[in-house]
């Protein structure tokens, strides 16, 4: 396991992992954001002063892009609380070890091997050669899809809100390419009141595409003009995410097509578009436009295995991973063709790597099992409305069927804790697992197990 070394002054040397570093810069900046929302310059001088504890939630929501909220986002926050939340979702976005080493090569800082190591673990990338190039290009493009996404968001909202809509575009800009689903628009309704805009519901479904790709699937889409090839994950992130998108489409058309709560009274190109737009914010963005507690059961099911899926490694996106899930299913079907190695696009699939994508997924499940019973225990609401609970805020996805504000404060307290996990527990164990000394014990031969499955 590769560790960096910190010295103190009374001369104690501390080896962290940067896997721990990185959490650590997390919860870091949680913490300075839970202080800063406390603020009561934070609230607007007509709204009851919050409470720390709903300072803390709210801080954590935003650091782990999830858009889970337990106050309304336009009328509890001053623009100085929103402009706090709003650096939270970047940060929490592009991980704050990917955006101070990127002001570090501007500044023309020195950035040692530590560095790089930290940054390669941050963008969740093959290796460290070349990571700062890699980083000053990811943050610029960042910025540009950003701009770009708050320009076209201001032909909508300018004319709406006057001047006040162009804070309005930045902020949905830069919450919808980073996966976090917060929004201005008030008394919880989302989007809601653009249902049937197309503009501001194909502007924020391109974004939140993007966002969830993945800035090694960015690189490598860029660079396939010189090489004219695609690396196997950039090909499984496009097709899983291609697959998902469609299923996600016509799932919610067909079994929400005549509920009157949802896609019933919409026309029929709205009601493609509002289907659309729903699996897509489903999968990685609590951004909806249709109410989550008047859908049907069996459509809240499908949006809970979607939820669980989320985006792509390295992406601003949450979940198990598209190519986890890839992995996984190439197996099984691997296996049923009798074949004992996984393949995958022509290409075999190591065996460790194969293991560690079943590892995520049976953890991940039995935390979502674990935080599932823990909320039932103490609020008692309907099981699939608990699940979609518990996997809204796992996969930082934020898009609530009980209303998080209704909750217990213990289950809160849970649900924090669980987004906390959703961020960087899954990709800490990704990057612990792929770190892991492979020579260790290499000396010790065990007999083998004879075990009877299936």
């Amino acid at each position: 396991m590769v560790k960096l070394q910190y010295k103190f002054k009374n001369n104690r040397i501390i080896s962290l992992e940067p896997t721990k570093i990185i959490v650590l810069s997390f919860l870091a900046v949680i913490i300075w954001g839970a202080v800063f929302l406390y603020l009561p310059i934070s609230s607007n001088p007509d709204q009851p002063r919050i409470s720390f504890f709903d300072a803390l939630f709210t801080a954590t929501a935003a650091t782990c892009v999830t858009g889970l909220v337990v106050v309304d986002t336009a009328t509890q926050w001053s623009y100085f609380g929103k402009t706090v939340i709003l650096l939270l979702v970047q940060i929490g976005g592009l991980g704050l070890v990917t955006i101070t080493t990127f002001f570090s090569v501007l500044l023309g800082k020195k950035v040692g091997m530590k560095g790089r190591i930290l940054a390669q673990e941050s963008l969740n990338y093959f290796s460290s050669e070349g990571i700062l190039r890699i980083i000053k290009r990811v943050i610029t493009v960042t910025f540009i899809i950003e701009f770009v996404g708050a320009a076209i968001f201001a032909i909508r909202f300018v004319p709406q809100y006057g001047l006040r809509g162009i804070y309005m575009s930045v902020f949905h800009s830069i919450s919808s390419f980073c996966n976090a689903g917060y929004d201005l628009m008030g008394n919880f309704q989302s989007l809601a009141n653009y249902k049937n805009d197309p503009l501001v519901l194909l502007t924020t479904s391109i974004l939140i595409i993007i966002g969830g790709l993945g800035f090694l699937v960015w690189k490598d889409l860029y660079e396939y003009r010189k090489n004219r090839q695609l690396l196997v994950h950039t090909k499984l992130v496009l097709v899983f995410s291609a697959i998902l998108l469609v299923f996600g489409t016509l799932y919610t058309l067909i079994f929400e097509y005549n509920n009157p709560y949802t896609l019933g009274k919409l026309s029929i190109p709205n009601k493609l578009l509002n289907s659309f737009f729903s699996s897509v914010c489903l999968r990685t963005t609590g951004f909806t436009t249709l109410p989550t507690n008047n859908m049907h059961e069996i459509t809240k099911v499908i949006n809970v295995l979607l939820m669980f899926i989320g985006a792509s490694p390295g992406s601003t996106g949450g979940g198990i991973k598209v190519t986890t899930f890839g992995i996984i299913v190439a197996a099984i079907f691997s296996q049923m063709r009798g074949r004992d190695e996984t393949i995958i696009f022509r290409h075999r699939i190591a065996y460790n790597l194969v293991i560690r994508a079943l590892s995520i997924i049976v953890l991940s499940m039995m935390i979502l099992i674990i935080i599932t019973t823990i909320v039932l225990a103490i609020d008692g609401y309907p099981f699939i409305d608990t699940l979609y609970e518990a996997a809204a805020a796992f996969s930082t996805t934020g898009a609530s069927s009980l209303g998080t504000p209704n909750l217990h404060p213990a289950s809160r307290i849970v649900i924090m804790v669980t987004m906390f996990l959703g961020r960087v527990g899954p990709l800490s164990f990704a990057l612990s697992l792929s770190l892991r000394n492979s020579k260790k014990n290499t000396d010790k031969v065990y007999p083998e197990g004879k075990i009877i499955v299936g």
